[in-house]
């Protein structure tokens, strides 16, 4: 993306901007000095612009993170009713939260028996209460909105962060020895299978909302770029192979609607090394029995110019011939080296990440316009007031839920 004829709308040294959220249109006045005031209209939400066909396409996810604190915040929620047509829950689907993050114990007043294969194992309770309170208001906008329902992508099912230690020992006590892996087998299978019943079941409540789910996150090791062994994951001290990798396919498949996405996720995904790791794994997945996957997610957590756009685009088409499609799942963008944390500096560094930004959205249209089955692009948060990138400014809004720059290098139809 060049800065130019569009451009000329965002915030540069000279220009002042106020930008106002209105309904599902953002309005941009531009003051020029003793100029007269200018005023452009934007198109109407990130949604329109890339859920397009100048953009990826009419069915592509645009969405963002969301979590329990940020879906009771007004102002957050109309910018991602107006702007987004699917969320991921940040933290509320991950295993520890719903296992009530007991992370030292396993609560045992919850145990109970469950037939899982053919035998009955002792199990613990699940905590659905922080996931459902962010899908109930999901649910909820969406009954209010039937013409523009708001999907869901759930995160995680198997990762070896966020899952207590004591979920792979004998007795579910961190303390004893490890379980064998027919044990883990079976706990693998209740875990996932419950979840699915739960979240995407006939007779879930939430039956037809989630559109996708991250089966297995980050299971290739930046310190190899193979699988994460013993040294990195307790799955790994479990199995001492990938096979805990093909059964959670397996059991995604065995448990998932037919028309739910099943995904592999995961980070430094554009480096030589990990590239050819995770492509690996998505063909090991691919080449065992009764397994699914259908796409790669390409977290996406880059720093102001790099990766490259063009090493993006590499990166997303090699990832969507193996898996089928690709999506970035996690996308912000961390300052430039330039940026030395001076407020003054803000409009400068502002201007730099839009055109990144737009580089990179460029880059997948590009490609998408050539056949590549990118199916979409999910932010890691919406507004900077709500990063987990403490110190940057990485995404499309800023604190006080402005727009920034780097909107409009997705809405700006006259690029």
């Amino acid at each position: 993306m060049k800065l130019g004829s569009g451009m000329t709308r965002v915030c540069i040294a000279a220009l002042s901007c106020a930008f106002f959220i209105t309904g599902c249109r953002v309005d941009v006045r531009i003051d020029k000095g003793n100029d007269a005031v200018a005023e452009e209209t934007a198109p109407a939400s990130l949604k329109e612009a890339v859920a397009s066909d100048k953009g990826l396409g009419s069915s592509a996810i645009v969405g963002a993170c969301i979590n329990s604190v940020n879906v009771h915040d007004k102002s957050f929620m109309e910018i991602v009713t107006a702007n987004l047509n699917a969320v991921t829950l940040e933290n509320e689907l991950k295993p520890d939260a719903m296992f009530g993050y007991n992370n030292e114990v396993c609560p045992m007043a919850g145990m109970h028996e469950e037939e899982v294969g053919g035998k009955r194992i002792e199990v613990p309770a699940l905590d659905h209460s922080r996931a459902d309170a962010i899908l109930d208001e999901i649910a909820a906008y969406n009954t209010g909105h039937p013409e523009a329902p708001i999907k869901v992508r759930g995160h995680v099912l198997v990762w070896h962060s966020q899952t207590p230690e004591w979920f792979f020992h004998e007795d579910y006590d961190a303390s004893k020895d490890y379980v064998t892996k027919e044990e883990m087998d079976r706990r693998q299978e209740w875990y996932i299978r419950s979840m699915l019943d739960y979240y995407t079941g006939d007779d879930s409540k939430y039956k037809g909302m989630f559109y996708g789910w991250d089966v297995v996150n980050e299971a290739i090791s930046d310190r190899t770029g193979t699988y994460r062994d013993e040294s990195e994951t307790s799955w790994w001290k479990v199995y001492g192979s990938n096979e805990y990798i093909i059964n959670a396919f397996r059991y995604a498949n065995k448990y998932a609607p037919a028309d739910l996405k099943l995904y592999y996720n995961d980070y430094n995904e554009c480096d030589s090394m990990k590239k050819k790791g995770i492509l690996s794994l998505i063909a090991d997945v691919k080449a065992a029995d009764g397994t699914r996957i259908d796409g790669f997610g390409m977290q996406g957590h880059y720093t102001c110019n790099s990766p490259t756009a063009d090493k993006i685009a590499e990166a997303a088409t090699e990832y969507a011939d193996t898996a089928g499609t690709c999506m970035l799942t996690e996308l912000d963008v961390k300052n430039s080296m330039f940026y030395k944390g001076k407020s003054e500096q803000l409009p400068e560094e502002y201007e730099r990440q839009a055109e990144y930004y737009g580089s990179i959205y460029d880059a997948l249209r590009k490609i998408y316009a050539e056949g590549v089955n990118i199916t979409g692009i999910t932010f890691w948060g919406i507004c900077d007031k709500y990063t987990w990138l403490e110190g940057h400014h990485p995404l499309l809004f800023d604190e006080g839920y402005n727009a920034k720059p780097a909107y409009y290098a997705f809405t700006d139809g006259g690029r």
